[in-house]
């Protein structure tokens, strides 16, 4: 079985965040980067699928030179080989531009599954995934949790809203988007790294489409500090204070 999985480098969680002097994203002076965590839950359902049933692992990556990095990343941890599609910065790209992208580098290898994360960390747009379902032509299911191939079709478990679950044919070849959290993830090993120079990267360029979407502008939260002193018996205020913890402050 040859399983492709779509890996994205994102800034890292610990950057220091300060808006470009264009005010359209972040001062690529002060970041660092790291894999996008829903990619490496994807990642790490490839690598325990391909554990039981054999067959390969692609990571695929799109973006610039520095998204070596990540895939070598990728690599150590086990998979057997690599595509990175070099272009811009994928901020400046759209969902529907990435995944034109990555389907140029897929539609070639011909793969059974293709997994991604759910969504990325930092722009959090949730539908790279399932854009990429269509313009590939395959099946596809999102919030997946569990993923057990049978001959020429797919069964997943997805999770839906309020603790219920849905159980869901496919037939292959399929995409699916990984729930993020559903195994532990894996450390590349000292021999994972050694490996991981000598096996290949396919670099191809990447000429992405004008986006469809534009960020205009990009903001840093206002701190701000507030006080709300509530009154009345205690089983009110109780009943006040879960309310707005809950719908204003959104905490609970």
């Amino acid at each position: 079985m040859k399983i492709i999985v779509s890996i994205k480098q994102v800034p890292a969680r610990d950057s220091a965040l300060r808006v470009a002097s264009g005010g359209k994203w972040l001062e690529d002076s002060d970041l660092t980067y790291e894999m996008n965590e829903p990619d490496a839950y994807a990642l790490e359902e490839a690598l325990q699928l391909k554990e039981r049933l054999g067959g390969e692992v692609v990571v695929v990556c799109a973006g610039p030179e520095r998204a070596g990095q990540t895939i070598r990343e990728a690599l150590a941890k086990g998979a057997d080989r690599a595509i990175h599609v070099q272009a811009e910065e994928q901020a400046l790209l759209d969902a529907l531009s990435t995944a034109r992208l990555l389907a140029s580098a897929i539609q070639t290898e011909s793969p059974d599954l293709v997994l991604t994360g759910l969504q990325s960390d930092d722009l959090g747009y949730g539908q790279t995934g399932v854009v990429l379902a269509e313009l590939l032509g395959y099946s596809h299911a999102t919030i997946v949790m569990e993923v057990e191939p049978q001959d020429n079709m797919v069964r997943v478990k997805r999770e839906l809203e309020d603790g219920w679950f849905q159980h869901v044919n496919l037939p292959l070849p399929a995409v699916l988007t990984i729930q993020s959290g559903i195994k532990k993830l894996r450390y590349a090993t000292l021999m994972g790294i050694k490996k991981a120079k000598t096996k290949e990267v396919k670099t191809v360029a990447g000429s992405p489409s004008a986006p469809e979407m534009v960020m205009d502008q990009v903001y840093l939260p206002q701190r701000q500090k507030q006080t709300l002193i509530l009154s009345g018996d205690a089983n009110k205020v109780a009943h006040e204070l879960v309310e707005k913890l809950k719908f204003e402050a959104r905490v609970l």
